[in-house]
């Protein structure tokens, strides 16, 4: 039997939810892999526990690998520019400086920041792409476009890609159970159900994919 591997998106801030998923419903073994399509921070209540929750995985022998979300670049960009701070604040930073007890992005402890900016863009396995928000597919090399892989919106999920014939996995647009369930025949599958949207009925879970069996799993926010 081949070794389990999870693909989980958008976690926000909802570590107890993480936890839960991980824990009580995947039940999670050293001997699976784990991978994580970014947006670790932001509107919800505990930026810095998702983290803290990474790390220790990883201390602990789990095999969990990290992507770069738009939300943990917006972070780093808000240190640097008083612009970045503000669009930042507008989408959804204030709580994860109240998650650090902080005012200034700045004052984000180093191994934090440092977590952050060793994030990679994409993950290219033998079988799948992986990408927090998307790929320019008109680019001559899309791994090129960093601002594509945070920010841009899948236009067809109805094509295989076009650069190496793998599906693409992607977070970063939230969509309902049966939107993620009618993606899995298509070639590029989209796995956030939005869970820090607890409010909205169709949206509030956090889901993950089992790569081999193409199994999807959710845990309801209850952060």
């Amino acid at each position: 039997m081949r070794n389990r591997r999870f693909v989980i998106p958008d976690i926000h801030g909802c570590s107890v939810t993480f936890s839960a998923l991980l824990h009580d419903v995947l039940r999670i073994r050293k001997t699976d892999t784990i991978y994580l399509l970014g947006d670790y921070i932001d509107r919800g209540p505990r930026s810095r526990e998702v983290v803290d929750s990474i790390l220790r995985l990883r201390q602990k022998g789990y095999s969990a690998h990290a992507l770069r979300g738009n939300h943990d670049d917006m972070l780093l960009r808000a240190c640097e520019d008083r612009d970045c701070f503000r669009v930042w604040l507008l989408n959804g930073g204030r709580t994860t400086l109240d998650s650090f007890g902080i005012e200034d992005p700045c004052d984000t402890p180093l191994v934090y920041k440092r977590f952050l900016s060793r994030l990679p863009y994409y993950f290219e396995l033998e079988d799948f792409i992986l990408v927090h928000a998307g790929l320019n597919r008109q680019a001559d090399d899309p791994f090129s476009d960093k601002e594509a892989m945070l920010w841009a919106r899948p236009s067809s999920i109805n094509t295989t890609s076009v650069f190496t014939g793998k599906p693409i996995i992607s977070g970063h647009t939230p969509v309902t159970k049966e939107a993620i369930i009618n993606s899995l025949r298509t070639g590029w599958i989209l796995l956030d159900n939005g869970c820090v949207y607890s409010s909205n009925q169709e949206l509030g879970s956090l889901a993950a994919l089992e790569l081999n069996s193409l199994s999807l799993y959710f845990q309801k926010n209850i952060d």
